[in-house]
């Protein structure tokens, strides 16, 4: 890619994890396969090099203590765009402090929409699939017994390679230095 884009992601390697890359696959099972995550800084072009960027995140994240978040109810953002997702109900200040303290330096970037922490379950084409898929994932979402707290200890730097493929560049722990990947 000329331009890639890169952002700042939390996998969610648990049952909440499992459970939606497990609804993904029964929503949409010809889209690319993506690990659960939630989003810190969403995709964009850097405003210098990766090094500059690498050393950003790990200031900053070497200053934030990890924190939770817990998972609300399911919402789309329809009419604005076909999403499906998962609000995060509590520790989303956290998130946003976050997001707000690494939009700078290489990672500044004017965001399309505001910022919102969620754990997208699906992205479909048009907003009646987007309802559909709605209704769908809010019933699944009501039957989950599991835990919906997302421990935020590790964060992962990922760059764009082609549409929908996304490479891990480092992983940054908060609270901590850089570990590379």
């Amino acid at each position: 890619m000329q331009n890639p884009r890169y952002a700042l992601v939390a996998y969610v390697r648990n049952a909440v994890g499992e459970f939606v890359e497990n609804l993904r696959q029964e929503l949409h099972p010809d889209l690319p396969h993506l690990p659960a995550h939630v989003t810190i800084l969403p995709p964009r072009c850097l405003n210098g090099g990766e090094i500059a960027a690498l050393e950003t995140l790990e200031d900053v994240c070497g200053q934030t203590e990890p924190f939770d978040v817990t998972l609300g109810d399911v919402e789309t953002f329809v009419p604005v765009t076909p999403t499906v997702f998962i609000r995060v109900a509590h520790g989303s200040q956290g998130m946003r402090e976050l997001h707000d303290r690494l939009n700078t330096l290489a990672l500044a970037y004017t965001e399309q929409w505001p910022y919102m922490p969620h754990l997208t379950i699906v992205k479909v084409i048009n907003e009646e699939l987007a309802q559909q898929a709605y209704i769908f994932a809010r019933d699944r979402w009501a039957l989950f017994t599991g835990s919906r707290r997302i421990a935020l200890s590790e964060l992962t730097f990922v760059r764009e390679e082609e549409q929908n493929r996304w490479v891990d560049l480092a992983g940054i722990q908060l609270g901590r230095s850089i570990a590379r990947r």
